[in-house]
């Protein structure tokens, strides 16, 4: 019998063995490699839908070189946030993530209130992350519409306020929908998303500069520092360099989905922390090549933001394509079949974020952890999804995006709501990992030893600068139509969940529930 059963332990996969010690059962299909793993991560991150909606406004508050610097920057303090995370997921290879992460390791006592906190933040990163792609997507539509059309110039249709917002619902819709009724769909679409990223971004790093009929020198690229107060009210250089950050900070981030993914791959306790760390690498290498494509492809930095110009200013990396495209060929088609594939990258992104949030909020209505509970947790009947979820992550969507109509700045509180909850739920377990004693850790195959309190710190602090910075004024003066009202819609929603638990949630929310404890009474 002993020697049976040691040969069962010896078949069982390493991450299946150390999942069922933290009491969860096998229940998902152990079959995805490294590198399906790794690309549905990469894909996650996604090159374009980071950059591409930020760059123009990055660029303006201080020069290329800020801009440029500060992916580097941004990229070496993102490796301390991703070491932390991967130390974590060989230890716990749980999908659940973050979320179980912060219950087990902030113990019996502060597990439950961690849980729901870091469950909470996911939630709000993730259906505003929908918003993001939502707004970015209909940006990139606008920009295709206008130069398809004619330019800005000739007579070309640039969609007004009320057709964008038009756009962004109808984005968020088919997202829906797909989620509810296509779900082998989504599964098809995944894989083309993943060459779609690659195949598109190759495309574009490699052919944009070599198209461009004059290229800027190096050290302008590098070296240039320009402000534009007359354009942001902001005359403060450090402040200026801070929210030239920002496109850095919002790109950055997304590589948990390595972790999410960890209890259908094979050797999760080694593959799932390489996931995240090789995600981080490639992004990080791939990001800085696509920002400097641009760049080095920047024909006449004024005229960029010029709203007579051919893209009437609104969308600077359509305006450097355009040049390009326009300078060597003088036809706007190779722009318009680039916009088209940044585009899909937008598309392939909102539709994976919904699908990831709908499963979050479904975990989170499970555990009674979301009023009405009892509706979202429910699955339809044919299609088996959590169709309700779905609908109500969409109607959020919807509800963060009417300021479009009367708001200038409503992309940044949304990528602002969004990066706050993503990044701020990692803040959760790495903090709990910090601070609990080294004897109650019980190490995976990746193991910092004493390395781990240093770089469990060192990314903390990151998490809660890059947090605090995105509750910033973006423009001055403040006004109605400048004003972020991210901070606001975070205070309210924050503070309502943490009164509730307070009053109520916190006498029954347990968190994550062992599923081997409840069906065999075995550990």
């Amino acid at each position: 019998m002993a020697a049976k059963t040691a040969g069962v332990d010896q078949e069982m996969d390493s991450g299946e063995k150390r999942l069922n010690e933290l009491g969860y059962k096998q229940e998902l299909r152990r079959e995805m490699t490294l590198f399906k793993t790794l690309a549905i991560s990469f894909s996650t991150m996604t090159l374009f839908t980071g950059i591409t909606p930020l760059y123009g406004s990055s660029l303006l508050y201080a020069g290329p070189a800020t801009l440029v610097w500060g992916w580097v920057v941004v990229s070496f303090f993102t490796w301390f946030v991703g070491i932390a995370m991967a130390e974590i997921c060989s230890s716990f290879p749980t999908t659940g993530s973050l979320y179980f992460w912060a219950a087990h390791l902030a113990g019996p006592r502060w597990g439950p209130f961690a849980s729901w906190c870091c469950a909470w933040l996911e939630t709000i990163g993730l259906i505003a992350g929908i918003g993001t792609q939502a707004y970015a997507g209909s940006q990139t539509l606008q920009s295709i519409i206008l130069l398809c059309t004619g330019t800005n110039k000739d007579g070309g249709y640039f969609a007004p306020k009320w057709l964008f917002l038009c756009m962004y619902i109808g984005l968020t819709l088919i997202w829906a929908v797909l989620n509810t009724f296509a779900l082998e769909v989504i599964a098809f679409i995944d894989i083309i998303s993943i060459w779609w990223q690659v195949v598109g971004g190759l495309v574009i790093v490699i052919m944009l500069p070599l198209v461009a009929m004059t290229t800027q020198s190096a050290s302008y690229v590098f070296t240039h520092f320009e402000m534009s107060p007359e354009s942001t009210g902001i005359s403060s250089k450090p402040y200026a360099v801070i929210l030239s950050f920002l496109v850095s900070q919002y790109s950055l981030y997304g590589y948990d989905a390595a972790a999410h993914l960890t209890e259908e791959t094979k050797g999760a306790d080694k593959n799932g922390p390489i996931s995240i760390l090789c995600s981080i690498g490639i992004i990080s290498v791939f990001g800085w090549a696509y920002i400097l494509a641009l760049t080095f492809s920047i024909q006449d930095f004024s005229y960029l933001y010029d709203t007579s110009n051919e893209t009437a200013g609104a969308f600077v990396p359509a305006q450097i394509l355009y040049d390009a495209f326009h300078g060597r060929y003088h036809n706007s088609t190779g722009a318009i079949v680039l916009l088209f594939v940044i585009w899909g990258s937008f598309f392939f992104g909102g539709l994976s974020i919904t699908t990831s949030a709908a499963r979050v909020v479904y975990a989170l209505s499970r555990d009674k952890g979301i009023p009405f509970s009892s509706v979202w947790r429910q699955i339809h009947p044919k299609h088996k999804v959590p169709s309700n979820a779905v609908w109500l992550c969409a109607a959020i969507c919807i509800v963060l995006g009417l300021p479009i109509l009367k708001v200038n700045v409503v992309f940044t509180a949304i990528t602002s709501i969004c990066t706050i909850g993503w990044v701020g739920g990692y803040a959760v377990p790495i903090f709990a990992r910090m601070v609990m004693p080294e004897k109650n850790f019980k190490p995976g195959p990746f193991y910092l030893g004493k390395a781990s309190r240093p770089i469990c710190l060192t990314a903390f602090l990151w998490i809660c600068y890059t947090c605090s910075v995105f509750l910033l004024p973006t423009f001055y003066p403040i006004s109605w139509d400048t004003f972020n009202y991210a901070p606001v819609a975070l205070g309210v929603g924050l503070g309502l969940i943490m009164l509730w638990w307070l009053l109520d949630a916190r006498k029954w929310f347990k968190g994550p529930v062992r599923n081997i404890d409840n069906e065999t009474g075995k550990v």
